[in-house]
């Protein structure tokens, strides 16, 4: 079924126009237009593909900030489900000097469950560091961790893909960029990048920084942060050069190099074709995961107190658990949200792969899924069901 009513456009299938006036109730209640696109596979078929906002199209590219930690993870499943990387082996095995300073028995399972210690670096990165996956891991093999590695999890916001990367690099010789584009995104076409080729630049929109109410700029300019704290050193806030999310997303060097953490570009269609390839067979290709890799990657690795949020979380491996925050999703769904309100995940069990991305940011969203996403996602599930 065609749509376009006010400014949402799209296509939904029978029994899932409730997600297409979800959709459209969930952009009215915003106080600024997200530009958003939202794409939903069950079995392998597109269901939903809308899209709403000023100069947003199903095939604009924007930046996915954290979904891009879905795409390097699922990276990292592939290769411990060929046998090349072993989870609980040491990742000083693999990466000799990331062992300094006692992060020498930290394992590569307890790395992907953000437990590694080395969220940032003294000092900060600069725009260019922060940007280079390589140089990033170079400073944090040679950090002193914040905690003891393996003993608490806290959330690696600008990192994680840069430790993951450069363990893949060791064993393989390959970046992980690299092998998500020859296994992942060429294969099935997907408009998803980790390095956006300059070419595809024109089809690029810029993330768009929050529109405050006069309220939440009152708690927005009370907010301090303490720049010796690990909240500052994890979003690297702690030297000269602080990242602000906005200027990070619209920086040409970020989106050329597709830092493995936060640098990926792309579409909610070629965000849910990735999900939809990693649990189901897609154009006669078999699924990208097998179910007992599923099961160990979607598994909670910790449950309780992020040191550097304070926040409750729980985290698989890469993947964030999101039953515990999305009630109807299978015990186990794996995905992963970005800054902007973005969200991408799969549940194997309902065979869905759901997809939402925003160029705009919301409140008081900084790292997580936006609100709407409750809603959204209910709504599929009660077509699901109704269907």
């Amino acid at each position: 079924m065609a749509y376009q009513g006010g400014a949402v456009q799209g296509t939904v299938a029978a029994g899932f126009e409730g997600v297409q006036d979800e959709f459209a109730a969930a952009l009215g209640e915003m106080n600024a237009s997200p530009e958003a696109q939202l794409v939903v596979h069950v079995d392998g078929r597109r269901v939903v593909d809308l899209w709403s906002g000023d100069g947003t199209e199903p095939d604009t590219l924007m930046n996915v900030f954290s979904i891009s930690k879905g795409a390097a993870h699922l990276v990292v499943a592939l290769l411990v489900q060929d046998g090349v990387l072993d989870l609980d082996r040491e990742v000083s095995s693999y990466w000799p000097e990331f062992g300094a300073h006692g992060k020498d028995r930290l394992t590569l399972r307890e790395l992907l469950a953000h437990r590694s210690g080395v969220p940032g670096a003294d000092g900060g990165f600069t725009d260019e560091e922060i940007a280079d996956d390589r140089v990033v891991a170079a400073r944090l093999a040679a950090q002193r961790p914040f905690w003891e590695p393996g003993s608490a999890y806290g959330y690696h916001a600008f990192v994680i893909g840069a430790l993951t990367g450069e363990v893949v690099r060791r064993v393989t010789g390959r970046s992980i960029q690299q092998i998500f584009e020859e296994r992942i995104r060429a294969p099935y076409g997907l408009d998803l990048y980790l390095g956006l080729p300059e070419e595809l630049e024109p089809r690029r929109a810029g993330t768009l920084p929050h529109l405050p109410t006069p309220e939440e700029a009152a708690r927005l300019a009370a907010r301090k942060l303490d720049p010796n704290s690990i909240l500052a050193v994890a979003g690297n806030q702690n030297g000269p050069h602080k990242t602000e999310l906005v200027d990070f997303a619209n920086n040409p060097t970020v989106r050329a190099l597709g830092p493995a953490s936060s640098g990926g570009v792309g579409t909610a269609r070629g965000v849910a074709g990735m999900y939809s390839a990693a649990i189901g067979e897609v154009d006669g290709r078999a699924q990208l995961l097998k179910p007992e890799t599923i099961t160990e990657f979607a598994r909670p690795q910790f449950h309780g107190t992020d040191v550097i949020t304070g926040n409750e979380d729980v985290f698989g491996l890469g993947f964030e658990e999101l039953t515990a925050l999305f009630r109807p999703l299978g015990p186990e769904a794996f995905g992963h949200s970005g800054a902007t309100g973005s969200l991408g995940f799969a549940d194997p069990g309902a065979g869905l792969a759901y997809a939402y991305t925003r160029r705009r940011f919301g409140f008081p969203s900084r790292y997580g899924a936006g609100p709407e996403n409750h809603k959204l996602i209910a709504a599929v599930y009660r077509a699901l069901q109704a269907n």
